[in-house]
């Protein structure tokens, strides 16, 4: 089974960090994100090959990763020439891909039993897998209810708290699944998944209550970095 990393943004929410180092090269403890990430995936047995997309400053991603000899995985690079958006991005690894396989983002640290959710996805026989996680915020403003008309105010609900599964950016996928993101588009996953569940194709939900940390803005990088370098104080 094969692995697909999605390492070719810009990350702008993250400058000026990501000026001179790519999102998933920023480092957390003594290593870059993206090794975390290539750790994990090598606990499950029957993987072989990680692919990673690049583009914004890949030659810093290569240099450090290699053909993968020295982390014990053969790795390999999808290029593209400008940066994609997920879909688009993912779509660059078509042709390197021979069958069902796994896909993530690569601005996130994943800490999940990743084994049981592609035997869930198997046995299942689905189209695509989505990780989702459990999340609770408060919203910043209170909101106001009004009547059908909209003229009478009938309730006020001061800064209420919402909860539901976001997305996680960990899937399984067949691959016949890269057949519906268009060639050389900057199209997010969001509007092909989107497109499958129009299709009415399965899509399984593998729902986690913890082991998902996301990287995609300064105060969750720094929240990590912090976490990562305590953890790494008391070895």
């Amino acid at each position: 089974m094969q692995a697909v990393i999605l390492a070719g943004g810009l990350g702008t929410r993250l400058q000026p960090y990501t000026f001179f180092i790519p999102k998933p090269m920023l480092p957390l403890g003594n290593k870059p994100l993206l090794e975390y990430l290539i750790d994990w995936i090598k606990k499950l047995k029957n993987i072989d090959e990680v692919i990673i997309c690049v583009s914004y400053l890949h030659r810093t991603i290569e240099d450090y990763f290699e053909d993968g000899g020295r982390f014990g995985m053969k790795i390999t690079y999808a290029h593209s020439e400008r940066p994609l958006a997920t879909g688009g991005q993912l779509k660059t690894a078509e042709k390197m891909l021979n069958d069902r396989f796994i896909c993530l983002y690569g601005d996130s640290v994943y800490d999940f039993n990743l084994e049981k959710m592609v035997k869930g996805h198997e046995k299942s026989k689905a189209f695509l897998s989505m990780a989702l996680m459990k999340y609770k915020t408060r919203l910043k403003y209170g909101f106001i209810d009004t009547n059908d008309k909209g003229n009478i105010v009938t309730a006020w609900r001061e800064k209420p708290e919402v909860e539901g599964l976001i997305n996680i950016g960990c899937y399984i996928m067949e691959k016949e699944f890269l057949r519906m993101i268009p060639k050389s588009s900057t199209i997010g996953m969001d509007k092909i998944v989107k497109d499958v569940i129009t299709q009415k194709k399965k899509v399984n939900a593998y729902t986690i209550a913890s082991g998902f940390i996301d990287i995609g803005d300064k105060r969750s990088y720094l929240d990590a970095y912090k976490k990562y370098m305590k953890k790494l104080g008391s070895i």
